[in-house]
């Protein structure tokens, strides 16, 4: 079982991801990417959602129109771990 990062590693890691931050009253990480259109939203999501498949690890995610908000937290470790600072990194070079 992965573990949950402490609080300075889950810090660490955030420094190194742009725009993510903590969710308050949570153990994870949130950010909102916002896109062009629809399109381009719908293509990011299914580039992520192969990633995501790919590593087993799925996030929490809404989409409206233009806009993907999205919450990383590892449900098995009760928190956030390595694999949610992966995705989210994932996640950042795949909207560019």
């Amino acid at each position: 079982m992965i573990e949950r990062l402490s609080a300075d590693q889950r810090r660490a890691g955030l420094a190194k991801l742009k725009g993510w931050s903590e969710v308050s009253g949570r153990d994870a990480i949130a950010k909102t990417f916002t896109f062009k259109d629809f399109n381009e939203a719908f293509g990011f999501m299914t580039r992520a959602a192969l990633v995501a498949e790919k590593s087993d690890h799925h996030p929490e995610w809404r989409n409206v129109y233009r806009t993907v908000e999205v919450v990383l937290s590892t449900h098995d470790a009760g928190g956030v771990t390595a694999r949610d600072i992966a995705l989210a990194e994932a996640m950042d070079k795949i909207a560019g």
